[in-house]
């Protein structure tokens, strides 16, 4: 009864249980996915589903011009403010359409060469049209998510994201059993139009109450605010994007298809298990870190999110090291080259998980030039770092190179903080 009422009294562990069942049935829908593809298609499929899914996780932060998580900080500050929400939505608007134009005239442009730098051949090209069609979408799923975020509709978030999740690997499953990996592509392409529709379909009444499309105006009131949660994205998500795909180009060029499909088998598994974090900290850590003030609040939070999150996930991952070569077996059957991956991917995503807690304050409190020059250095001793052990280890480099960056990071990432929360501190006592 105890651990019944902590939980229950405890919001972050609430969130963590609410989303522990959505999490864990699209880890396993995803996980069954990756095995029919490596089983039919090999590495080069799972190499080429890689690159798509980097591609639509550039433009998901692109179209929208990186402005989600400015919609995840504003919405929960003015949401019973009629005029401060107009705005908010005005300048949504126009970040949305001048993002989704940019992306679908890039896309339609330059198909051809854009299919043959992701996928290797221009033979892929009708799948860059299609998802530059597919643009508006993208963009509005991800507005619409950070609106749901920021009202911290967690219950419901959770519902959606698995009923969506479902509807898309439904299809996806169709078509690998019909043994058409083209349509595999396409349904993968499609996925976040899917989402859109389940999200407006749950949504609908939540998103009218506090999105007045009347008020609506083509003028972007907000944009000076705005502006600096798009230059996070940026750097954030369109530079890490492009870099996961320049370096699974780089393994191919250097070592093998193979070898580029191997490491992105272990990039797939790392992704499903720290999605889990990342739903988590947008949706509590964001918040909470945009009300601290002073260095005894800071670490009183940073602690409580410490200590109800590290030992779940450091439990999880000894459990996915101890049994890796079941998993491998089990998802990835042929793949038994990652084995050597998973100590450095998990160590780094352990260090990763520790650092993001740190880092996420740099997005609550705005603080833009922290926030670049972090992630400017976490992106490019990744790259630099992959680029060098790759000759020295192969494909085991990258991962090495990616426990070492995120080690610099944290160092880094803490000093910075400290520093501006003492600062604020002294600033504030000084006021006084």
């Amino acid at each position: 009864m105890k651990i019944i009422d902590f939980i229950k009294g405890n919001t972050l562990l609430k969130m963590t249980s609410l989303n522990a069942p959505v999490i864990l049935a699209r880890q396993f829908i995803s996980l069954f996915i990756r095995r029919v593809i490596a089983e039919n298609f090999g590495e080069s499929g799972i190499f080429l589903q890689g690159q798509l899914r980097s591609l639509i996780q550039l433009l998901t932060s692109f179209t929208s011009l990186g402005i989600f998580n400015g919609i995840v900080k504003y919405i929960s500050e003015f949401k019973e403010d009629e005029k401060q929400l107009a705005a908010l939505f005005s300048t949504t608007f126009v970040f949305t359409v001048l993002g989704s134009v940019i992306s679908s005239v890039v896309l339609l442009l330059w198909h051809d060469s854009l299919s043959t730098y992701l996928f290797g051949s221009d033979r892929y090209a009708y799948l860059i049209q299609l998802i530059a069609l597919l643009v508006p979408t993208i963009s509005l799923q991800r507005v619409f998510n950070g609106v749901i975020n920021g009202l911290s509709q967690y219950k419901k978030f959770a519902k959606i994201d698995l009923l969506s999740y479902l509807l898309s690997s439904a299809l996806i499953i169709g078509f690998l059993y019909a043994d058409n990996f083209d349509g595999v592509l396409i349904a993968i392409a499609i996925t976040p139009a899917i989402q859109l529709g389940t999200l407006l379909w749950v949504f609908t009444k939540v998103l009218t109450q506090y999105l007045k499309f009347k008020d609506l105006y083509f003028k972007a009131p907000l944009a000076k605010y705005f502006l600096a949660f798009s230059l996070m994205s940026f750097f954030s998500t369109v530079i890490l994007s492009t870099v996961e795909i320049e370096i699974r180009n780089m393994i191919l060029r250097r070592i093998s298809e193979s070898d580029a499909g191997i490491w992105s088998a272990m990039l797939d598994l790392s992704k499903n298990y720290m999605a889990f974090s990342t739903i988590l900290f947008t949706m509590y850590v964001i918040p909470k870190f945009a009300l601290v003030v002073g260095r005894r609040s800071f670490v009183r939070e940073m602690g409580h999110v410490y200590k109800t999150i590290l030992p779940i996930f450091g439990l999880g991952m000894i459990g996915v090291y101890l049994f890796r070569d079941f998993i491998i077996a089990l998802i990835f059957p042929g793949f038994d080259a990652m084995s050597s991956l998973f100590q450095w991917q998990l160590l780094g995503d352990f260090v990763r998980l520790i650092s993001m807690v740190v880092s996420y304050y740099f997005i609550a409190k705005k603080l833009v030039y922290h926030f670049v020059f972090t992630e400017i250095l976490s992106v490019g001793l990744f790259y630099l770092f992959a680029h060098y052990f790759i000759d020295i280890y192969g494909v085991e480099g990258v991962v090495i190179g990616h426990l070492i960056r995120y080690f610099v990071y944290l160092v880094v990432v803490f000093v910075l903080v400290w520093q501006y929360v003492r600062k604020q501190e002294q600033h504030n006592s000084e006021r006084v």
